[in-house]
């Protein structure tokens, strides 16, 4: 299950994501891994694989890269079919992605 959304940069983050690790025994994470349309891997997608290298590195625990295509896209469409609109959406789009991105994960590991 998704725990929320951490903004913040390295190596707070890394930081942030053991303490979640530890406190609710997480034994498995998923990292959007965002390609591009064509599916290749750009600049940001060999940075997600990166981030997921060093969570790999740092916490012990398997670390999933999930692709992440239009989950922002759907993320919006989902909130806004919700009744969710302009700042109160973009206030929880992220979170909202990052279930479609887990949940993406899931069907697929079945």
């Amino acid at each position: 299950m998704p725990f929320g959304t951490i903004r913040t940069g390295a190596p707070e983050d890394v930081k942030a994501i053991a303490a979640l690790v530890r406190e609710h025994e997480v034994t498995a994470i998923v990292v959007g891994h965002p390609l591009s349309m064509t599916g290749r891997s750009g600049a940001a997608a060999d940075h997600a694989e990166k981030f997921a290298e060093a969570l790999r590195g740092f916490l012990g625990v398997p670390v999933h890269l999930q692709d992440e295509r239009l989950s922002t896209v759907q993320a919006e469409r989902d909130l806004a079919a919700q009744g969710l609109r302009g700042r109160e959406r973009r206030e929880v789009v992220d979170q909202a992605a990052a279930t479609l991105i887990l949940q993406a994960y899931l069907d697929t590991a079945r």
